[in-house]
């Protein structure tokens, strides 16, 4: 969504509620056997998987927030590939998702403090490498001078924590790319939803944080 609105892209988005289970029901499975969202319909292109959707986008587009150049592409897909299966896998399905959505909750009360314990000390791990060697003192953006898919995908993935107030203020350089990334002008459009929705029904909840 980020993407569509920094490009102007025009995409017909479906919402598929992950908190009534609507991926899970058959009229969903059908279309993605995986039951996971987000998920691409291009003509008869289906595809799924966040990042191979913005890169087919990007390049669709022709856009510069993917550039041509293969070293420049290189290190975008490594920090697109880090952000998915080294900081999320722990952040996100780790920590956020078991604590706000059923599916991923553990019923018996000892395994689901375990999980957040161990998933909070590894998400921790991985903050501080995006904060002191990803981003670290000189950079605005996770690769080059502005934002590319890497920043779109990763940026994403970092504010899911301000549905359960995550405090990143240990890393002020992460804070301070956070804050370019939300400076955009597309940021405001494609997060408007989740800011009154999403983070909004989970303000009288507590959770455990960092």
């Amino acid at each position: 969504m980020l993407l569509a609105a920094a490009e102007k892209i025009a995409i017909d988005f479906q919402l598929v509620d992950l908190f009534t289970g609507e991926n899970y029901q058959p009229a969903f499975t059908a279309i993605n056997p995986n039951q996971a969202v987000p998920y691409l319909e291009d003509g008869e292109l289906r595809i799924g998987e966040s990042s191979a959707i913005l890169k087919y986008i990007a390049d669709k587009q022709n856009s510069a927030a993917y550039p041509k150049n293969l070293q420049q592409r290189a290190r975008i897909n490594e920090r697109m590939d880090w952000f998915n299966t080294g900081l999320y896998r722990d952040l996100g399905y780790g920590l956020i998702y078991p604590q706000v959505i059923d599916a991923y909750r553990y019923q018996d009360a000892a395994i689901q403090s375990a999980t957040l314990t161990r998933a909070r000390e590894k998400a921790k791990k991985w903050l501080k490498v995006l904060d002191d060697n990803i981003i670290g003192g000189k950079n605005s953006f996770v690769y080059g001078d502005g934002p590319t898919l890497a920043d779109y995908l990763g940026a994403c993935m970092i504010t899911l924590g301000e549905v359960i107030r995550l405090d990143y203020s240990p890393y002020p350089n992460l804070c301070r790319w956070l804050g370019a990334v939300k400076s955009l002008p597309a940021w405001s459009a494609a997060n408007e939803v989740f800011y009154s929705q999403f983070v909004a029904m989970c303000k009288d909840t507590e959770f455990e944080g960092l």
